[in-house]
């Protein structure tokens, strides 16, 4: 099996690729397994175009995902993206599929002016702070992110 993995713009075609690693990263964050929802998420992102799914296949299979989402930073005057979910099929951890989609990424939001690529992680996912802060990820030190909860 080769180490680089193919990376791509997913389309709706990819659906049934795509919905199953969305899945089971929800199921990494405590979330309960539900396929038919998280096929209906991705399928209403595909269709709607409000985010763009990066699929990384290896011989032919899929190996893992992105997830971005546009936005804008009103200081800077200029679009950014978040990249909101990252998973690597267990098959495919350790082979650098993480780092190929976050720099497929990363070229993705350069290509389209964005002036920053943020995401976000729990304290606990040290696995993913290592890969970001080896690939020159900061630490933002100088803001809180807050959250407010609006549905139980």
């Amino acid at each position: 099996m080769t180490d680089i993995p193919d990376i791509r713009k997913a389309a709706l075609s990819d659906l049934e690729s795509v919905a199953p690693l969305f899945d089971l990263y929800r199921q990494f964050y405590g979330r309960a397994a539900d396929p038919i929802g998280s096929a209906g998420f991705i399928k209403a992102r595909l269709t709607q175009g409000d985010s763009v799914i990066l699929l990384a296949e290896r011989e032919g299979r899929a190996a893992g995902f992105t997830q971005l989402f546009p936005s804008f930073t009103s200081v800077a005057m200029a679009p950014i993206y978040v990249l909101n979910d990252l998973y690597v099929a267990a098959e495919a951890r350790g082979s650098k599929v993480g780092k190929a989609l976050i720099d497929a990424a990363a070229g993705f939001a350069r290509e389209k002016g964005a002036v920053r690529l943020s995401l976000s992680t729990q304290k606990t996912n040290e696995r993913a702070q290592h890969v970001y802060e080896a690939g020159g990820w900061q630490r933002e030190a100088d803001f809180y992110t807050y959250n407010l909860k609006l549905v139980d």
